[in-house]
């Protein structure tokens, strides 16, 4: 039998076939290749080992959805990048202690204005209810100072009676607090606003830890809390917890999950910004930005020469608290008068570029850093910080961090505290530091002083030998409890409102004109946004 062919169609059903071969063995490839990339990377498997991870099975567990560090209450966010640092204009006062510097400042987070008498009020209501029946002490050593009004010719006994406590005055910065005072409130601040966190996430349960509700066995500290949370409350954190944090296992028993660090979950500490970080802050040279250079300086925490505003809606007005001139703390009645010639409320004048308020004028303000008159930028020009001592948890005898208990209990370490102690350097074993306590560094300890074989006491620096040849003579206020203080009050003249200027008190003494506002690291890159900037 002879059959025909048409070759055409041979030759078209040939290539079909072809066509679904290639095609086969394609989705073949592409399946495989797939397949080894999610065992590479995939959503919930290790790119290190391929195994998977947050597997309800058990196993890691990676914090996959975490969205970036959020601001905690009162703060805003200061992107980090290069300034000089130290003073920029004459330095009339010949005071030689802020040459100017190049720095770079991470991002971080600042307060939108000074701690307020509200502010502090709140911190003073907890201390005194929570710790009043035994640890009166504890409240009695952070009330501020209301003497410092006192003058002996002037008549300010009505600030001393209300300014810390009158409504009227709620709003203003609080005064009379020493660096130490400020530094705790920092501590308890960070403490409280985690312990809210907690709540809010269904840690711990909603009403369990008002202050009202609770006494002398209040032991929370965040830092212990991280390293051990079981511990927490006197151990009794399986009473308090949420509902969202319990968990039924295989046997049907209940089990407590917890705010870990590798959760995110809660905030870096409060404290108060370094001196390089408050500068940057208040001078908020990005007003003046223009792409990747700063078209000019800056005099003031605004753009311009003059203390007084040149735009049309509030021209010849005041931007700042300040002393304008002798016996002249706020102008004529009815025409530049904003405040009560003393401090102001916080909001009282224009924020500077970065949201700010108050960053010169109303009241100087406390910073973290030691104070030198030089800033040795040669051993560092990143994060420049004076003043850090490591310290280190002390671990007892069973193995388990220490905690401070209520009769060892003070103001610097209240109950449930961790213990710690200097970092002891005989087994360090590292080029980036030698010692714990950094706050001399190249600046009076043993490898700055000349006769480097001195016994005993080496740190002359800044004092004199007396004459007969014993006893160091102190001749100065320069030593490691000398802290810096930043910015222009109400009782000083324009030339302090420069961020540049800087000053320094022993942490001990108080004063009318000093407050304080809180930071707070910024952990990440410097901010994740949906669209880059241009390059």
């Amino acid at each position: 039998m002879h059959v025909e062919i048409d070759i055409n169609s041979y030759l078209n059903m040939k290539k079909y076939n072809l066509l679904n071969l290639a095609f086969f063995f394609l989705s073949i490839l592409l399946i495989v290749g797939c397949n080894r990339n999610a065992m590479k990377s995939g959503k919930n498997s290790s790119q290190a080992t391929g195994w998977k991870i947050n597997s309800k099975d058990g196993g890691f567990k990676s914090a996959k959805a975490y969205k970036g560090q959020p601001a905690g209450p009162g703060l805003v966010f200061v992107e980090g990048g290069t300034f000089t640092k130290g003073n920029v204009q004459d330095n009339v006062m010949h005071d030689w202690n802020n040459t100017a510097t190049q720095q770079y400042v991470r991002s971080f987070f600042i307060d939108e204005t000074e701690v307020t008498n509200e502010m502090y009020g709140e911190y003073l209501y907890w201390m005194k209810t929570v710790f009043s029946e035994n640890f009166s002490k504890l409240y009695k050593a952070a009330l501020p100072d209301t003497l410092v009004w006192r003058n002996p010719l002037g008549f300010n006994e009505d600030m001393v009676n209300n300014y810390l406590r009158h409504p009227a005055f709620q709003k203003h910065p609080v005064v009379g607090v020493t660096w130490k005072q400020a530094v705790n409130f920092a501590k308890w601040r960070t403490d409280r606003v985690n312990e809210q966190i907690l709540v809010s996430e269904g840690f711990v349960r909603e009403g369990a830890i008002i202050p009202d509700s609770i006494s002398d066995g209040y032991t929370f500290n965040t830092k212990a809390y991280l390293l051990d949370p079981t511990s927490a409350y006197g151990g009794k954190m399986n009473e308090l917890a949420g509902d969202k944090s319990k968990e039924t296992n295989e046997d049907g028993e209940d089990e407590i999950s917890y705010a870990t660090r590798e959760t995110g979950v809660l905030l870096p500490e409060y404290r108060l910004p370094t001196e390089t970080e408050w500068e940057y802050a208040a001078l908020a040279l990005s007003e003046i930005r223009k792409d990747n250079v700063y078209r000019g300086k800056k005099k003031f925490p605004w753009d311009g020469e003059y203390t007084r505003s040149g735009k049309k809606r509030n021209v010849g007005d005041q931007l700042a608290n300040f002393k304008l001139a002798d016996g002249d703390y706020g102008g004529i009645a009815g025409w530049s008068e904003v405040g009560s010639g003393i401090t102001t409320s916080v909001r009282s004048y224009p924020p500077n570029d970065f949201g700010l308020y108050g960053m010169a004028g109303n009241v100087a303000e406390w910073v973290a850093d030691v104070y030198r008159p030089i800033i040795d930028e040669e051993a560092n020009d990143f994060n420049y910080y004076r003043g850090n001592v490591f310290s280190q948890t002390v671990i007892g005898e069973d193995g388990k961090m220490v905690t401070t208990d209520a009769e060892n209990a003070n103001y610097d370490f209240l109950p449930g505290s961790l213990v710690e102690e200097v970092v002891k350097t005989e087994d360090i074993d590292r080029v980036n530091y030698s010692t714990g306590d950094n706050r001399d560094y190249n600046d009076g300890d043993r490898g700055s002083v000349r006769d480097f074989t001195l016994e005993g006491d080496f740190a002359r620096m800044y004092n004199a030998p007396s004459e007969e040849g014993g006893d160091i003579e102190t001749t100065t206020l320069i030593d490691n409890e000398a802290r810096v203080y930043k910015g222009g009050s109400w009782l000083d003249r324009a030339y302090y409102l420069d961020p540049g200027q800087r000053r320094h008190l022993p942490g001990s003494m108080t004063t009318n004109f000093i407050g304080f506002r809180c930071a707070m690291s910024y952990l990440g890159e410097s901010r994740i946004t949906s669209k880059p900037r241009r390059r």
